[in-house]
């Protein structure tokens, strides 16, 4: 046996592998949409507020369900949540997740930007 080349990989050859005709790939049919829906008034929509600790280590988070309509304008409103709060959090399955017992502030926050249906939840 002879020394290893140690650090690189070994030669395959010239082996190409496709699996459809050449220019005409399977994955460009398929196209992503990130809207996930319309763009609703601000007014149409009943946001609630509430606090949570479950399976957080007893921490708190702040969470904004309720969301319908365009998943771009929820992560835009997450971002600007999170920055007026100074904090931060993420923005998934059609809710917002806040850092920290920021209920009443998120509440205010959102009625100012007119979203007027939104309400504070639990105790």
């Amino acid at each position: 046996m002879g020394k290893k080349d140690k650090g690189k990989a070994p030669k395959i050859g010239s082996l190409v592998f496709t699996t459809g005709t050449e220019g005409n790939s399977f994955f460009d049919d398929i196209r992503v949409e990130e809207t996930h829906g319309d763009e609703l008034a601000p007014q149409s929509l009943n946001l609630r507020v509430y606090r949570d600790k479950k399976m957080r280590r007893g921490k708190v988070a702040t969470i904004v369900t309720g969301w319908r309509g365009n998943l771009n304008t929820l992560k835009e409103l997450g971002k600007e949540l999170k920055v007026a709060c100074g904090v931060g959090g993420s923005v998934k399955d059609n809710e917002i997740l806040i850092q920290g017992d920021f209920r009443d502030k998120v509440v205010d926050l959102l009625k100012e930007k007119g979203y007027t249906g939104t309400k504070p939840t639990g105790g």
